[in-house]
């Protein structure tokens, strides 16, 4: 099932930052992982996610350098940095309560008040 972009858009920095808080990564890497982790859920192309870790570099909550591959093509490589581990988990406790709320609300039976 594909899910809406517009659901997508604002939580593709919190993905990012978790998956480079488990390593450093370029690219491509990062789209093959959420890809894959998300059992296809979700497919993001090159012009979704690079702006993404551009606005996320330029804010200064990741880092890169470029490095030769194995096939001597260069890459870029993001890293999160502390701030950006700062900012990882202020998103994720915002994502925790916005999405129990979202839980609460579609709830078949309402909690016991």
């Amino acid at each position: 099932m594909e899910i809406d972009r517009q659901l997508l858009k604002g939580t593709i920095p919190l993905l990012v930052l978790r998956l480079l808080d488990r390593g450093e990564l370029y690219g491509y890497q990062l789209i093959k992982s959420l890809d894959e982790l998300s059992a296809g859920a979700f497919r993001f192309s090159e012009g979704s996610l690079y702006p993404v870790l551009h606005s996320l570099e330029r804010d200064g909550l990741l880092s890169a350098h470029w490095q030769s591959g194995e096939s001597g093509r260069k890459r870029k490589y993001y890293t999160i940095t502390g701030r950006g581990r700062a900012e990882l988990a202020a998103r994720l406790r915002q994502w925790r309560t916005f999405a129990a709320a979202i839980e609460t609300v579609l709830a078949e039976e309402p909690p016991d008040a």
